[in-house]
C-alpha cells in the first residue's frame, strides 16, 4: 500500500475561516480536484457533505487549533487511552484480540497494549472493543439530543498514524477533525429520533479523521466517505431491552469498516458523491427530511465533549453523583425505604426503559441502567467494573434496593437537557426523613470538568494494573507532550505489556 502523505507542517498564514474561503473558490489553491459530479452542481447550490468534509480535512492546520482545542484534544487521547487499558481483560476484548492475531498483512498495524500485529482493519477493531469495554471513555450530547462517544474514532486515527509515519501534531489535528465531523453532523441529524445507532455517526468522523492520516487526496476522501456512510447504518436495537456484547463493538465496527473504506478508497474504489443528500441519500433515506448545512470550525465541537468519572452510561453520571452526595444522610442502605429519581425522558428512554433495567442480566445492561447504578453507588459508595458482573447481577439485597427505586421523567431536565443532565435524586428513609440532591454538571461535565491531576488518577487506576510504574510514568510523559512526538507509532509501542 503506498500513502501520499499530505504536508501537514507549520503554515505561515493566519487562521483563517477555511469554509467559507472555499465556498467562495470553490477549491482551495493546491488542493486536488474533486469528483466531477460536484463539478456538476450550479454555482449556487449547497455543495455535497462529502466533499465539503474532504475540503475541511484538506485544509485544517495543527497551528490553527487553538491552544485550549489542543489541550482537550491531548487529555482525549490520554483518556481513551487509559479506557483501553481498562476494557483489555474483558471477555468481548479478548475475541477481538484473537481474531486480529489470526490474520497476518504485509504492512501490519499493531494493537494496542497486546501488541498483536494485524491487518489494519482488525487492529482497529480490537483498538475499538477495549476502548469501549467499560463505558468509560468520554461522551458528547447533541444539540439534537443525541448522545454518543466520540473518542471511539481514536481506534482508528491510531492505526492510521501509526501506518502513516505520522507525528503526534498530526493525530492531534486528526482528533479535533474526527470531533468535528462527529459532533457537527450530529447536531443537525437526529439519528436518536430516527433510531439511527450513534456508531454510525462515529464511522463518518473515523473515516475522515483516520483518511487524513492515511494520506487521502479530497477526491478519495469523498470516495471513503461514500462507501462508509453508504452502507454502514446500525440501528438502536442493540441498545434496547436487554444488551449484547454489541454495545462494546458497534463502534469499533463501525471503524474497522471505515479503515477498510479508507483503504478501498486509496486503492482507486469509488463510492457515491451525494451519498448524505442525493436522492436516496443517508438523510434523506434515515430522517426523512433535509438537514441544515453543517457548521464546521469554531466553536468546535471537541469543546463540548465531557469526561466520564464513573464507568457508566453518560445519562447516569449526574444519578451517581448525587448518589454519592446523598449517602451521607444515612448509615446503611437497609435504612431506605425507596428512592425517587427523576430526570429526562431522553435518559429514560435510553437508561430506564424497561424491566431489564432493575433485574440487568449482562454487563452491558448494568452500566446502562440508572436504577441498578444508582443502587450500587448508594450501597457502596462507589462503582467499580466487577460490580457490572456476577455475583453482584444477582445479589438478592442489592436487587432489593434496586426495585425500591422510582425512575421518574422532569419536564424541567427536558428542557435543559442540551445544556446537562439534569438529575434531583431523593432518598426516603424508612425513619421518614428525606434527603434530595439535585446535580446539574456532573464532575467531567465541560462546565465542570475534570482537572488533568484527576484526570491522570483514572489513567492510573486502569494502567497500573498491567505496568509497572515507571511505565505508568514514563507513559503519562509522552501523551502529555504527544505533540513534540515525531511518530505515534512509539506511543502505541509504550503501551504494550
Amino acid at each position: 500500500m503506498s500513502i501520499d502523505r499530505p504536508c501537514m507542517t507549520r503554515s505561515p498564514v493566519l487562521r483563517r475561516d477555511v469554509l467559507k474561503t472555499l465556498a467562495a473558490t470553490g477549491a482551495a489553491a493546491g488542493v486536488a480536484a474533486l469528483p466531477a459530479l460536484a463539478q456538476e452542481k450550479s454555482a449556487t447550490s449547497q455543495p455535497a457533505l462529502a466533499e465539503t468534509l474532504a475540503r475541511y480535512a484538506a485544509n485544517l492546520k495543527y497551528e490553527d487549533i487553538p491552544e485550549d482545542v489542543v489541550h482537550i484534544a491531548k487529555r482525549t487521547i490520554l483518556d481513551t487511552i487509559g479506557c483501553a487499558f481498562g476494557g483489555y481483560g474483558a471477555g468481548p476484548s479478548k475475541i477481538a484480540n484473537k481474531l486480529a492475531s489470526d490474520v497476518s498483512a504485509k504492512q501490519p498495524a499493531t494493537v494496542l497494549i497486546s501488541g498483536v500485529k494485524s491487518s489494519p482493519d482488525l487492529a482497529v477493531f480490537a483498538n475499538g472493543v477495549m476502548i469501549r469495554y467499560l463505558d468509560f471513555n468520554d461522551a458528547f450530547v447533541s444539540l439534537t439530543h443525541g448522545a454518543g462517544h466520540p473518542s471511539d474514532t481514536i481506534a482508528a486515527l491510531l492505526v492510521a498514524a501509526e501506518l502513516g509515519g505520522r507525528s503526534g501534531r498530526d493525530l492531534i489535528a486528526a482528533t479535533v477533525l474526527s470531533y468535528e465531523v462527529f459532533c457537527k453532523i450530529a447536531d443537525i441529524f437526529d439519528y436518536l429520533g430516527n433510531g439511527i445507532d450513534h456508531s454510525t455517526i462515529t464511522g463518518m468522523g473515523a473515516v475522515v479523521g483516520a483518511g487524513r492520516l492515511m494520506g487521502l487526496t479530497p477526491e478519495q476522501m469523498v470516495h471513503a466517505i461514500g462507501i462508509t456512510v453508504g452502507g454502514n447504518t446500525a440501528t438502536r436495537q442493540g441498545r434496547a431491552d436487554e444488551l449484547s456484547n454489541w454495545k462494546a463493538y458497534a463502534a469499533a465496527d463501525a471503524c474497522r469498516k471505515a479503515m477498510f473504506a479508507i483503504e478501498l478508497a486509496q486503492n482507486g474504489m469509488t463510492g457515491p458523491g451525494k451519498v448524505f443528500e442525493g436522492r436516496y441519500g443517508f438523510f434523506k433515506v434515515m430522517g426523512g427530511k433535509p438537514v441544515d448545512p453543517v457548521q464546521l470550525g469554531e466553536p468546535f465541537g471537541i469543546r463540548r465533549a465531557f469526561t466520564k468519572r464513573f464507568p457508566l452510561g453518560q445519562f447516569s453520571q449526574t444519578v451517581a453523583q448525587a448518589a454519592i452526595e446523598a449517602r451521607p444522610s444515612f448509615k446503611s442502605s437497609d435504612e431506605i425505604a425507596e428512592v425517587n429519581i427523576n430526570v429526562s425522558h431522553s435518559a429514560i428512554k435510553i437508561m430506564a426503559d424497561g424491566p431489564d433495567k432493575w433485574r440487568p442480566q449482562t454487563h452491558e445492561t448494568a452500566d446502562h441502567s440508572i436504577p441498578y447504578s444508582a443502587a450500587l453507588v448508594l450501597m457502596y459508595g462507589k462503582i467499580e467494573p466487577e460490580y457490572y458482573e456476577d455475583p453482584y447481577l444477582h445479589d438478592a439485597r442489592l436487587l432489593d434496593l434496586v426495585g425500591r427505586i422510582k425512575v421518574l421523567p422532569s419536564e424541567e431536565a427536558d428542557r435543559t437537557e442540551k445544556e446537562f443532565n439534569l438529575c434531583e435524586l431523593e432518598v426516603v428513609l424508612k425513619s421518614g426523613a428525606r434527603k434530595t440532591v439535585r446535580v446539574e454538571y456532573h464532575r467531567g461535565h465541560f462546565k465542570n470538568p475534570m482537572t488533568d491531576a484527576e484526570l491522570e488518577e483514572k489513567f492510573r487506576l486502569q494502567v497500573q494494573k498491567h505496568l509497572s510504574t515507571g511505565r505508568v510514568d514514563a507513559l503519562l510523559r509522552l501523551i502529555w507532550n504527544i505533540e513534540n512526538e515525531p511518530q505515534v507509532g512509539n506511543v502505541i509501542a509504550a503501551t504494550l505489556v
